[in-house]
């Protein structure tokens, strides 16, 4: 069986398109961002597996559902939207309506020439240190750069930083692991 990325790809391109047609990019990020949080503890998915439900019945809960967190798009108010929803319905697939939006955010970030960075460190990173990272991402990848910081104490020093495919493992301890491998040859 197919994991929920394979499954999600195609609709995640398919909801791309869409909005990158009608301009309506951040309007469908911001919707199916709340959608993923909405289903990404699974309690929601469950309640909707219900055989006693029908896909009207699925559909008018998660409509109320996405209008009452804010998602209009995904809340009835937008024909597409509510087309959507019915083909996941349909095709019992709105579990992986977090997967879609992961994708969908990938190809917005793409078209907009935008990567997003996690920097890793053992201790809080300065707004200057974040400034000057930005910048050497930014002359290396070539896009601009979106960055959140996370804390791993157990990095014991240095940072981790991710951007997309590529990883910067500067940590020190990555090199105190390299320096064991060396001395165990």
């Amino acid at each position: 069986m197919a994991d929920n990325n394979t499954i999600a790809r195609p609709y995640a391109q398919a909801v791309f398109e869409l909005a990158n047609e009608s301009g309506d990019l951040a309007t469908w990020s911001k919707a199916l961002d709340v959608a993923a949080q909405l289903l990404a503890d699974g309690q929601v998915v469950a309640y909707l597996g219900d055989p006693e439900f029908s896909n009207a019945q699925r559909l008018e809960f998660l409509t109320g559902l996405f209008a009452k967190a804010g998602a209009k798009t995904l809340a009835g108010q937008d024909k597409k939207g509510t087309n959507f929803l019915k083909l996941l319905l349909e095709y019992r697939r709105v579990a992986v309506l977090p997967e879609v939006s992961a994708h969908f955010e990938a190809l917005k970030s793409e078209i907009e020439n935008v990567v997003d960075v996690t920097v890793t460190s053992a201790s809080a990173i300065s707004k200057k240190q974040q400034d000057t990272i930005s910048k050497a991402l930014r002359a290396r990848l070539g896009r601009d750069v979106n960055i959140a910081t996370e804390i791993d104490e157990n990095l014991i020093g240095g940072a981790v930083i991710k951007a997309g495919d590529v990883v910067i493992d500067g940590s020190l301890r990555a090199r105190l692991e390299g320096l064991a491998t060396a001395l165990i040859k």
